[in-house]
């Protein structure tokens, strides 16, 4: 039996490409923990978490071929790979929502337990979640991952690829925009 903790990343990808399933398994020892951590920063829900880290060494095996050392090392690998599975889950989330949004939830009659602060809070959510919509993708993306799935500059930069301070910039612009879209809507003030 081989002992594949010696081997580096590059060797260890090479011998799961070549169909070694022991080689699979210290793969997942070695690197299922920082994928953990990124999907779940960026879904919030550990089942959704758990799912895209397993779904990423899924594609790790089938695409283990594929891995160029000169491209990125291993966990950088697998943790773009996990990237794309949590960006396509997000994507399905927004769309499950879009969809779900119908004028019989518009026309609902508001809850009698509610108070004026939260119904107001419910409006607020709606213009901002709308006026978001109406952003460039990148720069809706780079707010979103800030500061809905609570990501750094840097780690958007990853997420993206692109350096943290285009992010910075696309977070500017973009926060910008959103401020005066939601000005001509009439919100003056989030606070």
């Amino acid at each position: 039996m081989q002992d594949f903790g010696r081997l580096d990343d590059t060797e260890l990808l090479r011998t799961v490409a070549g169909g070694d399933e022991g080689a699979l398994g210290e793969l997942y020892d070695r690197f299922h923990r920082p994928c953990y951590a990124f999907a779940l920063r960026m879904l919030g829900a550990e089942a959704d978490a758990e799912e895209a880290v397993q779904e990423a060494f899924v594609r790790a095996w089938r695409n283990a071929h594929l891995y160029d050392n000169a491209k990125a090392g291993g966990q950088t690998w697998l943790i773009s790979i996990t990237r794309n599975l949590c960006i396509d889950e997000l994507r399905r989330r927004r769309r499950r929502a879009a969809e779900a949004t119908t004028l019989d939830d518009v026309a609902e009659p508001p809850d009698p337990g509610r108070t004026d602060v939260e119904a107001e809070r419910a409006m607020l959510r709606t213009q901002v979640r709308r006026a978001l919509e109406l952003l460039p993708g990148e720069q809706r993306s780079a707010i979103e991952l800030v500061y809905f799935h609570g990501l750094t500059s840097q780690e958007v930069g990853n997420v993206l690829k692109v350096p943290a301070p285009t992010v910075r910039s696309r977070l500017r612009l973009g926060l910008l925009k959103l401020g005066g879209t939601l000005r001509e809507q009439g919100v003056t003030s989030l606070g």
